[in-house]
């Protein structure tokens, strides 16, 4: 008979194949739903990189995350790849299930780790903000003044690689992103959440903060993907410089893949 702890660890070893099944159906499933279409400029460097991404909406069944890891799979670097994950999912008692996909709390200390013992890190700096846009700032890419990734790659010398991906922000409508909602109820002091998202989805209808903590059916928007090529630091750049220039690229090639885009159809 096992004991305690050889269960538990047992149960986390079998949650994570499952879980890996899912992810594995999840992804199939939203390249064929969602039409995903992946354009890359350039394959990853062959040294350990920090790939930064935009998110779609949602923090479950993010869109965005699932063309990432479509992403990562196409390009079969071989190398490890560490996800920076918002702390919420450890708060709430799954760091453990999350962390059988390769997820990490979001953190420096964390990132810096991975990078030297040779693995990708993916991080999404513009946070639940991000993952929360309305409709009408779909289309943007914003980190919100957040550089500390840049400083991350700074520090050890990881070339930065931005994905762009666009379309997810129609997969439901957005009305607004519920910061007021979430610095009234304090939820950036308990669970360091900056919106409450107010939105229309199936099955849920008008929510709100519902789709972003459980997974919504998604309208069969396109998606695309880019994969741009490494940004390295210039000399005299500063982390908050190096990480306008992230965002700017980015934002750049957002603008070209929806200049002519209609809703839904790409």
């Amino acid at each position: 008979m096992l004991e305690p702890q050889e269960s538990e660890a047992a149960f986390w070893v079998i949650a994570g194949h499952a879980l890996t099944v899912v992810k594995r159906l999840a992804v199939g499933a939203m390249r064929r739903y969602n039409r995903l279409e992946v354009e890359v400029d350039a394959p990853l460097p062959d040294l350990p990189s920090l790939i930064v991404s935009n998110h779609g909406f949602s923090a479950v069944g993010d869109l965005n995350v699932l063309a990432l890891l479509a992403v990562l799979d196409d390009l079969d670097d071989g190398r490890p790849v560490i996800i920076l994950t918002h702390q919420m999912a450890w708060t709430v008692g799954m760091g453990k299930l999350v962390e059988q996909l390769g997820a990490r709390e979001a953190n420096p200390e964390v990132a810096i780790e991975a990078l030297t013992h040779g693995h990708h890190v993916v991080v999404f700096p513009g946070g639940d903000r991000d993952a929360s846009k309305d409709w009408a700032h779909r289309n943007r890419v914003s980190f919100f003044g957040r550089s500390g990734f840049a400083r991350v790659a700074m520090k050890v010398g990881a070339p930065i690689v931005p994905v762009v991906t666009a379309g997810a922000g129609e997969s439901l409508l957005v009305l607004n992103d519920g910061r007021f909602l979430a610095e009234a109820l304090r939820l950036d002091r308990l669970l360091r959440a900056d919106a409450l998202p107010i939105s229309v989805s199936i099955p849920w209808g008008l929510s709100v903060g519902v789709t972003g903590v459980v997974p919504y059916l998604p309208l069969p928007t396109k998606v695309r993907t880019a994969v741009l090529p490494a940004i390295r630091p210039r000399k005299g750049d500063t982390p908050e410089r190096l990480a306008r220039r992230v965002e700017a690229a980015m934002q750049q090639r957002m603008t070209r893949m929806t200049e002519h885009r209609k809703p839904l159809l790409g």
